[in-house]
């Protein structure tokens, strides 16, 4: 799915490594992006008949949008599309930055500083695999309202990422290239969030105040039970703050929101 066909629902067939959920996950990301469903999201049952797939395969697709902001609901309410301001980044879930900017309806684009094999020990081990193992490795300055909001820094293992070497990452995000193009959806994984002062290179990149602290955010994302992403991502702190959410069924859910001294982060 690139985002660029016809309106309604594209014919979902059944291939080798590509399962009827995730084609179907990724036909809805297209029609939200289209603004399809402003007059209504539609129900299972309406999914299931539009699409011919089972009840299932649409819970499925349907929890992700919802774990993902794109779709909200309760139980006993139809779901619906979110608006962007219902939407937030949430560190603690799997959720894109990609997906967090464009909620918030800001302009985001990405400067790709690095897309090539590397092999780097440290990193492999982390991914559960030998040192000397190929990596995919893709690094981005991301945008967001015209100014550095990220400094973005992605290892992938060789054997499963190499088709994402001819992908264009200037827009987009990586998590829906990395299941069109390769087949691999994250289910879970870890991150830990920590504020630090950022180098003088990586300060003179995202701008704002020298002193400015960024949260770095380490992340080893997993996909049916491997590791398939290592993840290092600099946010800079002047323009977000991160809040924590707790319950006893969902834990911690950290996100991403304006600065407290009332600064608009679209500046």
């Amino acid at each position: 799915m690139d985002g660029t066909g016809p309106p309604g629902p594209a014919a979902l067939r059944r291939r080798p490594g590509r399962l009827l959920w995730e084609q179907l996950l990724g036909d809805l990301r297209r029609r939200l992006d289209a603004d399809e469903f402003t007059a209504g999201f539609p129900g299972e049952v309406a999914l299931t008949e539009e699409y011919r797939v089972s009840r299932h395969t649409v819970r499925q697709a349907v929890k992700v949008l919802r774990d993902e902001g794109r779709v909200v609901g309760t139980r006993g309410r139809p779901s619906r599309q979110a608006e962007p301001e219902e939407t937030v980044q949430r560190l603690g879930a799997l959720y894109s930055l990609n997906e967090s900017v464009r909620a918030m309806g800001l302009e985001q684009r990405s400067v790709v500083r690095a897309l090539g094999v590397r092999a780097d020990g440290v990193v492999a081990a982390r991914l559960g695999l030998e040192e000397s193992t190929p990596l995919v490795h893709l690094e981005r300055l991301r945008f967001a309202g015209g100014a550095p909001l990220a400094l973005d820094r992605v290892w992938l293992p060789y054997d499963l990422a190499a088709p994402l070497l001819d992908a264009d990452f200037r827009t987009g995000a990586l998590y829906e290239r990395y299941a069109e193009l390769c087949g691999v959806v994250l289910t879970g994984g870890g991150e830990t969030v920590q504020p630090v002062l950022p180098t003088r290179a990586e300060h003179r990149l995202l701008g704002g105040s020298p002193s400015t602290a960024a949260f770095s955010v380490r992340r080893l994302g997993t996909g049916k039970g491997r590791a398939v992403e290592w993840r290092h991502t600099l946010v800079r702190g002047d323009r977000f703050v991160l809040r924590a959410d707790f319950d006893r069924k969902d834990g911690y859910q950290l996100e991403l929101l304006a600065a407290p001294d009332g600064r608009d982060p679209r500046r």
